[in-house]
């Protein structure tokens, strides 16, 4: 049975393409997030690119993503009862508290992802993603981690489930315990990651599919680290490995930034090139003719307004003579990177004094909805994980109270689902204004059924309306209740007129005290 170290340099070998490109990717936009050389240097440095333009695409784009998939105002998941188990095992009127009680659990959790470090990680993962189009997360009980490209490889089988992922970190040997090998007299065996002269070491984790769930372990030195061996169950996985696009029959994802990179190449050598004219450009260099009375001595000594002896012919200056082919490279230059703000989705309004609102907000729509391809897989292979994981971590902690099996599922209403949610709230919206601005409101009160109106825009947001909106029987009953408070008022008001009438006056009617007697008698239970 093969180890951890010889499985990861067997698993390598597939991974190689991927990394090339990945490393290409982090040159032209970020170069920190992926480094060639990792070694034992406590700074690296590396080649600033000539642009800032994909570093600032990638920046945007994972900001966008973050926002649509962790939005910071509310919750990214819903608590809902299984209607189908509503009447049968649950009673219909008890859905009210329930969801009082899980919009509770909600917050708690949400308070739990607030207080901890994970939306720091989860960005820095999204920022791996679109540079390299690969992150490897793993949830700890105390904190989340982040693996680069070059630090773990996986394996995954035919329909694109992982099987395996074996991880590579150097480590001191002191947080390890492991004994510090004196330099001079004992050998050094770099196969085994034991670096001669170092305090580190390299350790392995092996992380494997079984048939009752994950099982991992750690290696340094082809040895099994004590402490080390851990399980999860199949859906409760601490180990996330993103992709950002998929391909049919690859363990690994492409990136956002390798479907552009021709235009960040060209964009990279066209401001190289603008950048080294201009400063060619910029430089002045006065010449002077080898037959000229004027000493050169003098013109380079001479202030500003000095009077010199010599003749202007001989004296000339060197130009570059270059401004046609330097306009051609801006014109291009400022083509490129207009089509990679549009690719990284930077919202770019257009620059002039009659601006509107409604033109920002719909060039924003725009940006929003083509989110939608990019938050499919997301919302797949992070965000529903992502919850059941740390669901489960807080309900073995005991901060959130045990779910019932198949009466309560999650369900996620983040990503693709809230753009969808959104567009159908902006038709039926706009659906509404167009009636009632071109046939009047008369027409849309006549036309228009209130009640699935107020359902529909309930659903277009997410929003439950048991108990909230009033049903047709509620309405009907408090309008009959009005209409007869309304007549009893009407009697009451009569009734008061009639008293006050002459007839109703003992002084000017005898008998009417005897009446009113006789109708408060026959009034009153027998």
């Amino acid at each position: 049975m093969k180890n951890a170290r010889q499985r990861y340099n067997e698993l390598s070998s597939h991974r190689e393409q991927f990394l090339h490109v990945a490393y290409e990717c982090a040159e032209l936009t970020i170069p920190t997030l992926l480094m060639r050389n990792e070694g034992d240097a406590l700074y690296q440095s590396f080649q600033t690119p000539w642009q800032s333009v994909g570093a600032k695409g990638v920046t945007t784009l994972s900001s966008k993503l973050m926002l649509g998939l962790l939005p910071p105002s509310t919750s990214f998941f819903k608590l809902q009862l299984d209607d189908s188990k509503l009447g049968v095992e649950i009673p219909a009127e008890s859905k009210s508290e329930l969801d009082l009680s899980f919009a509770k659990i909600e917050r708690m959790i949400m308070e739990s992802i607030a207080a901890s470090t994970d939306r720091v990680q989860i960005f820095a993962a999204l920022k791996h993603l679109v540079v390299t189009g690969n992150a490897l997360v793993f949830m700890n009980t105390d904190g989340m981690k982040v693996y680069p490209l070059n630090r773990y490889v996986v394996e995954r089988d035919g329909n694109g489930e992982v099987v395996e992922i074996v991880t590579k970190e150097r480590v001191s040997k002191k947080l390890l315990g492991l004994p510090e090998l004196d330099a001079e007299n004992s050998p050094n065996d770099d196969s085994k990651g034991d670096y001669k002269g170092t305090k580190d070491v390299d350790v392995y984790t092996c992380v494997k599919i079984a048939e009752n769930g994950w099982r991992w372990h750690q290696e340094a030195n082809d040895m099994i680290l004590p402490d080390s061996v851990g399980k999860a169950p199949k859906d409760k996985t601490p180990w996330l490995p993103l992709r950002f696009v998929t391909v049919d029959g690859e363990d690994y994802g492409r990136s956002r930034v390798e479907e552009f990179l021709g235009d960040l190449k060209s964009l990279e050598a066209l401001m190289q090139a603008i950048v080294e004219g201009s400063a060619a450009a910029a430089k002045v260099v006065f010449t002077v003719s080898p037959s000229s009375v004027t000493k050169p001595s003098s013109l380079a000594n001479a202030g500003n307004g000095a009077i010199i002896q010599g003749r202007p012919d001989d004296i000339g200056v060197v130009q570059v003579g270059k401004t046609a082919d330097f306009q051609t490279a801006y014109q291009m230059i400022n083509m490129l990177e207009k089509r990679l703000a549009e690719a990284f989705l930077v919202l770019s309004v257009r620059q002039s004094e009659r601006t509107t609102a409604e033109e920002v907000r719909m060039t924003q729509m725009e940006l929003e909805r083509q989110l939608g391809g990019l938050f499919s897989l997301l919302t797949t292979e992070f965000l529903i994980p992502y919850l059941k994981r740390k669901m489960h971590t807080l309900t073995r902690s005991k901060k959130i109270p045990s779910l019932p099996n198949g009466l309560v599922k999650p369900t996620i209403v983040a990503g693709i689902n809230a753009l969808g949610r959104g567009q159908d709230r902006e038709a039926l919206v706009q659906f509404i204004t167009t009636i009632a601005q071109t046939m009047g409101p008369e027409a849309l009160a006549q036309y228009m059924n209130p009640d699935e109106a107020i359902k529909r825009l309930a659903a277009a947001q997410g929003i439950d309306i048991l108990n909230l909106v009033k049903s047709v029987q509620e309405r009907d009953a408090e309008q009959q209740q009005a209409m007869q408070a309304q007549q009893m008022q009407s009697l009451t008001d009569q009734a008061s007129k009639f008293a006050n009438a002459p007839l109703m006056d003992p002084q000017k009617n005898p008998q009417a005290l005897e009446a009113v007697e006789g109708a408060a008698q026959a009034l009153q239970p027998q």
